[in-house]
């Protein structure tokens, strides 16, 4: 074999040992996206925009009635679920519910519409 084929040779054989010890092409990730937050007031009506005295009438004695500079939060406890809802004024009318937070019990999540309605049967 002469020294040309030699080097040839040798060249592919160098050619197909890069191929075969390369790490396979990875693929850019993105970065998640951060979710939205979704208001979905459905199921909220009873309590949004209501004053005070509508939501006590309709859950009966807060739990919890605390007064912060022009807000307020009554909170509203039950067996699956607590309910924090929130007042302050819109002008220069009363407070009414602006907010509202659901919770269950130890913490954890717990669907706003799905506690309000737990909270109508106790």
């Amino acid at each position: 074999m002469t020294i040309k084929a030699r080097l040839a040779s040798m060249a592919g054989l160098a050619a197909l040992a890069g191929c075969a010890t390369a790490p396979p092409a990875s693929t850019p990730v993105a970065a998640p996206r951060p979710r939205a937050t979704v208001v979905n007031p459905a199921g909220l009506e009873r309590v949004l925009n209501h004053d005070a005295d509508a939501v006590i009438a309709l859950f009966g004695q807060p739990d919890q009635d605390q007064r912060e500079d022009r807000g307020r939060r009554l909170q509203f406890a039950g067996p699956a679920c607590v309910l924090d809802v929130y007042f302050y004024p819109r002008g220069s009318a009363a407070p009414v519910a602006t907010w509202i937070d659901a919770r269950t019990p130890t913490g954890g999540d717990f669907d706003r519409a799905s506690c309000v309605a737990a909270l109508l049967r106790r």
